[in-house]
């Protein structure tokens, strides 16, 4: 197949058979902004100025973006030759300021920021953070909507660019970026007596702790079970907070869980998903709640649906590696 011409803002890239907009450009050196790139994040949304384009650019987005032929580069694998522009949605960000910075443990930072202007947002969901210099990743919300302030997880990396950045250079009193809200994996206060599972590790624990905090704001009378999982202790934070959670609240338990290694006293042996299928045989009618590493993600899925849970009640955001490991 011959190579395909894509235009955007007076530049050109050559397309190849498989590849999408998006790798085209980073290989050109067409500068585009990008997260996940997978179709999560939305940070490469642009749009064709000339034509519809492939039906699978458009998973994900809302209806009215893809009526507008709103599309995201990491998913298009063009068809034909395109032209395409930035268009007026591609804005959607406000600044924040760095109000505090503290570890948590070793590896994992966190970071309280303050909007210039409130976001609307649901417990669970993600925002893109972007740098001066454009550099944008995603990171999940750690608290409940009853709070002014956005705050993050943000675990170190090997050789990540920008939570190298933020751990080093990153300082109180910065200005960064914030995307509007994003995501699905969120509290959802329409049956106050269901059941909910949250299994996470590493940082994956941000997301299900604003879960767990809404949900005990919005009084759920259903049991709240969440395990959190590391290779070994010290991989684990927030013990202390989330066992004062569960000592404060009969219907929330908390489970910390260590992969390798002897588990200490309060700790359990194995791997979060592992433990907490163990624990919990049948979910049928449960909401279940899930971020990590990918691959654990799609594990505990599976787990999850076996154990009777419906797949419309599983939620989670797969792109976010919050740990370099399956534990």
């Amino acid at each position: 197949m011959a190579e395909i011409k894509i235009s955007f803002n007076g530049r050109q890239a050559l397309c190849g058979a498989g590849e999408t907009v998006l790798d085209a450009f980073l290989r050109d050196g067409i500068e585009i902004d990008n997260g996940c790139r997978q179709g999560v994040c939305h940070a490469c949304l642009v749009r064709s100025l000339d034509g519809p384009p492939p039906a699978a650019a458009q998973v994900g987005l809302k209806p009215a973006l893809q009526r507008e032929d709103y599309l995201l580069a990491c998913l298009c694998r063009p068809e034909r030759d395109m032209r395409l522009g930035l268009g007026g949605a591609a804005a959607g960000y406000t600044a924040a300021e760095v109000v505090e910075k503290r570890n948590l443990n070793a590896q994992t930072l966190w970071l309280a920021l303050e909007c210039e202007h409130p976001l609307a947002y649901y417990a669970g969901q993600f925002v893109n953070l972007r740098r001066a210099d454009g550099l944008i990743r995603s990171y999940s919300i750690a608290n409940s909507r009853n709070s002014t302030r956005l705050t993050f997880h943000i675990r170190r990396l090997a050789g990540g660019r920008f939570s190298e950045w933020a751990h080093r250079e990153l300082a109180v009193g910065d200005r960064i970026d914030v995307s509007d809200p994003q995501g699905f994996c969120y509290y959802l206060a329409d049956l106050p007596a269901a059941n909910l599972l949250l299994i996470g590790t590493g940082s994956g624990l941000a997301p299900l702790a604003g879960i767990v905090e809404e949900a005990l704001h919005n009084g759920h009378r259903g049991q709240i079970r969440l395990y959190h999982g590391s290779r070994d202790v010290e991989g684990l934070y927030w013990l202390d907070e989330m066992r004062d959670l569960a000592r404060a609240h009969a219907n929330f338990h908390y489970t910390p869980c260590v992969s390798r290694g002897d588990a200490p006293s309060g700790i359990a042996a194995g791997r979060a998903n592992d433990v907490a299928m163990a624990e919990l045989p049948g979910l049928r009618d449960w909401r279940v709640y899930l971020c990590g590493h990918p691959d654990m993600v799609d594990r505990a899925k599976r787990q999850a649906y076996l154990s009777g849970a419906a797949l419309a009640d599983i939620h989670s955001d797969a792109f976010h590696v919050a740990s370099p490991t399956l534990d």
